[in-house]
């Protein structure tokens, strides 16, 4: 997806973040095992708050944005394509959560992000968290440190990648004690993207794709 104009870019997604296309994205890309819970977050009273930032930004005219894979501990999500983020923290609000981890894990200062807004919080149960994605944008390309203790690579990815179809499958996905049958994912540069980032990476896409 080429972008000529940015400005025009950040004011048409920000207008879009006004009707999310929410569970309807989210689904596309929804473990099988998850269809069959209760969607309503409100609840779900006892999850642990976190948040996520989709960085976007353009390198030659393409709308680019950074994962990042964690290294392969033996958590919940040990080893898997996640988008920056992590755990709410003290008296800060879930937007500040997502600032404040992108710049610790992938190095770029939360001043250079222009927040755009947020898009629907979602839940996931083996960990206990409701996550809030966060969108900001970048006028320049970012310069990337990775954390090395949380991150082992950063992937820079084109918005394409995303929303081409061909690069949306279908596996079954061994995660720690159970295989998911037959579970959605984004085929992103040879990388298994499921779960929650592939839902979130959904709903972004049908945001954009209405531009």
């Amino acid at each position: 997806m080429t972008i000529d104009n940015l400005d025009f870019f950040r004011v048409e997604l920000k207008n879009g973040l006004k009707t999310l296309p929410g569970q309807e994205a989210h689904e596309l890309m929804m473990p099988s095992i998850r269809r069959s819970m209760p969607m309503d977050l409100s609840n779900i009273t006892n999850a642990k708050l976190s948040s996520v930032l989709l960085m976007l930004y353009t390198r030659n005219g393409q709308l680019m944005l950074p994962l990042t894979k964690r290294h392969d501990y033996k958590g919940t999500h040990g080893g898997q394509i996640s988008l920056p983020g992590g755990k709410h923290e003290g008296q800060e609000s879930r937007v500040d959560t997502a600032l404040r981890e992108a710049e610790e894990e992938v190095g770029v200062l939360r001043s250079q992000i222009e927040v755009i807004g947020t898009m629907t919080e979602l839940y996931i149960p083996p960990s206990n968290f409701k996550v809030l994605p966060v969108i900001g944008v970048l006028e320049n390309e970012p310069e990337f440190i990775r954390e090395e203790y949380e991150v082992e690579q950063i992937l820079e990815v084109t918005l394409d990648e995303v929303l081409d179809k061909t690069n949306h499958k279908v596996k079954d996905i061994s995660a720690r004690t159970l295989t998911l049958k037959d579970t959605p994912y984004i085929d992103i540069q040879g990388h298994v993207v499921w779960g929650a980032t592939a839902m979130i990476l959904s709903e972004l896409a049908e945001l954009v794709r209405r531009i």
